[in-house]
């Protein structure tokens, strides 16, 4: 039916088919268990006679990586499909993880303000830098969860379109 690879936070890694809604095999064994869903996100599983309260508390759908609760234990998983493993096949996986290493300037101006410091570690979509354009202020923002490495302009500077202003680590 599906495959999954599931890899939890403490190392350990499953190979998961499932065949029914209550069949799968786990590494290559046959199991089975009965399942309902108490409410949306929680669960109540029956596996070899052992019962299993399952929560789950966080999803990020996009990295798809989970934060599950079973049995009052917390275990954070990264769950790949089918279609995650064919890629990793054919050495495509990375396609999609652009990350930014540096900010440059998108625009010809005039450095009014710089927001971060070296070493400081800041969120997607953070003030980095204040770049006034044609009389127009422009707040340059973190593209994505970055360190600041190197500050390449002051405060007052002018620079040119596609001058680099901040580097970040990677």
């Amino acid at each position: 039916m599906s495959e999954l690879k599931v890899e939890i936070e403490n190392g350990n890694n499953f190979s998961i088919e499932q065949l029914t809604e209550s069949t799968a095999e786990l590494n290559g064994v046959s199991i089975n268990w009965d399942q309902i869903e108490v409410k949306p996100g929680k669960f109540h599983i029956i596996k070899d006679k052992k019962s299993y309260s399952v929560e789950v508390i966080g999803a990020d759908l996009t990295t798809k990586t989970f934060e599950l609760k079973v049995n009052n234990n917390i275990y954070k998983t990264k769950v790949e499909d089918c279609f995650d493993l064919l890629l990793q096949q054919l050495g495509m996986d990375n396609l999609f993880s652009n990350v930014e290493k540096e900010l440059k300037a998108p625009m010809p101006g005039l450095v009014l303000k710089i927001e971060v410091k070296v070493g400081q570690t800041v969120k997607e979509g953070e003030a980095l830098v204040v770049l006034e354009a044609m009389k127009m202020e422009n707040v340059l923002k973190s593209p994505a969860d970055v360190v600041i490495k190197s500050i390449g302009v002051t405060e007052g500077n002018a620079v040119e379109k596609n001058e680099l202003l901040i580097e970040f680590e990677s």
